[in-house]
């Protein structure tokens, strides 16, 4: 179903970079009572810095990264409904991994919503650690990393 590459997005998938944002998490909108906050992003801002990967045509997943001086900041995850459960998630996950090893940085940290349960249950199965829970402005967040094994050559 999905393309295999992932690729850094460009300008004109800015649209569907929003387009898939929202699929992805319109369904929490009740259950957290707000709109997600990648939901308000500015998506195409986010395309044009380069913080921004997709995958599949049409696109069917992405990742928001940004790099910072000790980790890299998975700041979105999103895979369109029609994807859930073909390996998407997965393969953009392996990518923030790679990366972040590229960038030379020893890990990567998130947040999700702690009324977003499914990833509290899907980000340790890939090596993330629990950091913490806090409350950042409306949003009750859980705060994760992943330290990254350097590889010896």
């Amino acid at each position: 179903m999905a393309d295999e590459e992932i690729r850094p997005a460009g300008a004109a998938d800015a649209r569907a970079v929003a387009d898939v944002v929202d699929a992805a998490f319109r369904p929490y909108v009740e259950r957290i009572g707000r709109v997600p906050q990648p939901m308000e992003e500015d998506h195409a801002a986010n395309v044009a810095a380069g913080k921004v990967f997709v995958t599949g045509n049409p696109v069917i997943g992405l990742v928001a990264v940004e790099a910072f001086a000790d980790h890299l900041f998975l700041d979105t995850l999103a895979v369109h409904p029609v994807a859930h459960g073909t390996g998407v998630g997965r393969r953009l996950l392996r990518f923030v991994d790679a990366r972040a090893r590229a960038l030379g940085l020893p890990e990567v940290r998130l947040y999700t919503n702690a009324l977003m349960w499914e990833n509290q249950k899907i980000y340790p199965r890939y090596g993330y650690e629990l950091v913490e829970r806090r409350v950042d402005g409306p949003y009750d967040r859980v705060h994760y990393r992943k330290r990254l094994l350097r590889h010896v050559s």
